[in-house]
This record gives structure tokens, C-alpha cells and sequence, in this order.
């Protein structure tokens, strides 16, 4: 019997995969799992197959095989009841440069046929406020910075009331001032109920404003749940300054302690060691930090400095990968 539907799912997707006429999947067998309320960054190099994914959610391309739910129904077959509770920002807005950013969200908003004009001011006025370009909304959208024309995107994609607002590299391409913008306005927007589905190549953006993540790489899903479990689940290193380099090593090594190098120092070496996984070593907990600093006094390793350095998601995602990102762009 499979698996069924989550309730609380605002996207879900079993095997979903895309394979272009004579090329290897870009999308290969996705199983992923968005839960509602969340901000959840989709996280993998450029070319991981993060908007050919997003392309098939929406109904713009047709998927090889598998299946998607969008706000729990199917897609693209549900696609007229579904799109008009999901707004989306993908590659960069359309924007006519010689309209206001006001005249722009007018546009779009008469280009809906369920929107009422009689109510079109006060949709607009209502979306540019949302996005903070109420002060701006009488200047030309080409003179705007690339900042605010992805503003004015996202507010064209929040005319309408939307459970699931879909942004692909909503950061592309901009300074660091528009990204706090951009990170900002996701934020905000996550307070009020919305669940956020956000591309990404970037470690930083997913570590500042994401609740969860799953991992893209070549294709295939990596790994996915929350931010903080991830972060948690990460391996830290040991550092420990001493003249008795070598001792200490054996005495690290009989710990559980993997992947050990020395340095020189100022004090004699420093030795680091990559500290054992949830689970590791087998049979036992791994070993408590007390405990190991215990160890090394009574082997008479005169411990100068003693400290852990916690893995950021950055090491946790090139372990998962075997390849770097992009950390901020």
C-alpha cells in the first residue's frame, strides 16, 4: 500500500523525475516533504536540479515519472483550483521598465480574471506596503535597483491571498543591502502565516532565514529536515594544545576520535580530531568532553588549551555532497 498524502504537507512529491531527450536526469526519483508554515530552503549547487523541480510543481513542464501535490492535490491535473492560492517568483519578475512599480502591480493585477477591479487600489496600495515600496511606488521600474524590482516581483506574486509563496534564488545577483531586504521581507511574510518554499545556492541565506532544508545534488535529494536538527547532527572537532603532540593522539585515537592532525603552536602542537557521530562509536555514547580532557591528564598529556568547534552547515553539506557552495554569494 503507498504511502499516503500529509495533511500537513503543502508540498509532497514520490519519485518525481524529469529526463530531457538524451541527457541524464535532471530531477531523478525526488521524494520531498514541505511542511506548512515552515520556510524551507531547497538547497544545491547551480545545476542540481533546484528550478527544473520548482518547474514541475508549478505545472510549467511536464515531470518523466512520479507524482506531485501541491496544498494537497494533484499536479499539473489540479493546477486551475491550486495556482490561484500559490504565488510565485521564478528567474527574476517581468516588468515593463517604463510603468511605475504602482502601474506594474496594476497590470498584473488586471491580468487575473479573479480579480475585481473595483478592489484593484486598494490590492495594490495593501502588496507594495507589504514589500516596503509604498515610497517608491510612483518611480519607473527601470530606474529601481535590482533589490526592489525583486520586491515589486514578490509583491506581484501577493495581489491575491496565497498559502505558498515559491521563490527561486530570490537573492540572485544582488548586493548585500538587497539581500537583508529580500531575507527580511521572507521573514516577515513567514510571521503571517505564509509558507515559503525558497531556492537557494547559498549556505548563509538557508542559515538566516530558514526553519527547514533539503539538499539537492545532481539530481537527486540528498538529505532534508529541519535547519537546527541538521546543525545538530553535525560532527565537531576537538582542539587540544599540548607539548605531548604524540601522546595525545593515542590518547584521542583510543576515544573514538577520526580524521586526527597536528599543527604546530606556540605552545607545542595542536592536535584536532573529528569527534564521533550520534550513534558512534557502536555499543557506546560517544564520549563526553569531561571525560576525554580526564583522559589526557591521566596519560600525562599536559593540556595547554581544550576546546570544541561545532561543524557549521557549510561542513555539513560538503560531507553530504562531496562538493562546495557557495557560502554568501
Amino acid at each position: 500500500m503507498g504511502r499516503q498524502p500529509s495533511a500537513e504537507a503543502v508540498i509532497e512529491t514520490r519519485g518525481l523525475s524529469k529526463t530531457y531527450r538524451g541527457g541524464r536526469p535532471a530531477v531523478d526519483g525526488l521524494d520531498l516533504s514541505v511542511p506548512r508554515g515552515s520556510v524551507f530552503g531547497f538547497l544545491g549547487p547551480n545545476g542540481s536540479g533546484k528550478t527544473t523541480t520548482i518547474r514541475m510543481l508549478l505545472g510549467l513542464i511536464d515531470a518523466t515519472g512520479g507524482s506531485a501535490r501541491l496544498l494537497g492535490e494533484p499536479m499539473p491535473r489540479a493546477a486551475g483550483r491550486v495556482l490561484p492560492r500559490v504565488g510565485a517568483l521564478i528567474e527574476g519578475p517581468a516588468l515593463y521598465g517604463f510603468l511605475s512599480g504602482r502601474g506594474n502591480l496594476r497590470r498584473y493585477d488586471a491580468a487575473d480574471p479573479t480579480a475585481d477591479p473595483r478592489t484593484r487600489d486598494a490590492r495594490v496600495e495593501a502588496a507594495l506596503e507589504r514589500v516596503g515600496l509604498s515610497a517608491a511606488a510612483g518611480k519607473k521600474a527601470k530606474a529601481y535597483s535590482l533589490g526592489m524590482k525583486q520586491r515589486l516581483g514578490i509583491a506581484a506574486a501577493l495581489l491575491q491571498p496565497r498559502e505558498l509563496l515559491v521563490l527561486d534564488e530570490p537573492t540572485n545577483g544582488l548586493d548585500p543591502q538587497g539581500m537583508r531586504e529580500i531575507r527580511s521581507l521572507v521573514r516577515a511574510l513567514a510571521q503571517d502565516g505564509t509558507t515559503v518554499f525558497l531556492s537557494s545556492h547559498l549556505l548563509d541565506e538557508i542559515e538566516q532565514v530558514c526553519s527547514h532544508t533539503a539538499v539537492m545534488n545532481r539530481g537527486r535529494l540528498v538529505t532534508q529536515g529541519t535547519v537546527a536538527e541538521m546543525s545538530a547532527g553535525a560532527r565537531g572537532r576537538l582542539s587540544v594544545t599540548t607539548p605531548d603532540g604524540a601522546d595525545a593522539m593515542r590518547v584521542l585515537k583510543g576515544h573514538g576520535l577520526s580524521d586526527l592532525a597536528t599543527a604546530e603552536s606556540p605552545e607545542g602542537q595542536t592536535v584536532t580530531g573529528e569527534l564521533p557521530g550520534p550513534g558512534e562509536p557502536p555499543g557506546g555514547p560517544p564520549p563526553d568532553l569531561a571525560d576525554l580532557n580526564a583522559a589526557l591528564v591521566r596519560a600525562g598529556v599536559r593540556v595547554r588549551a581544550f576546546g570544541v568547534t561545532r561543524a557549521s552547515l557549510e561542513d555539513v553539506f560538503v560531507s553530504l555532497t562531496g562538493e562546495g557552495f557557495d557560502v554568501a554569494g
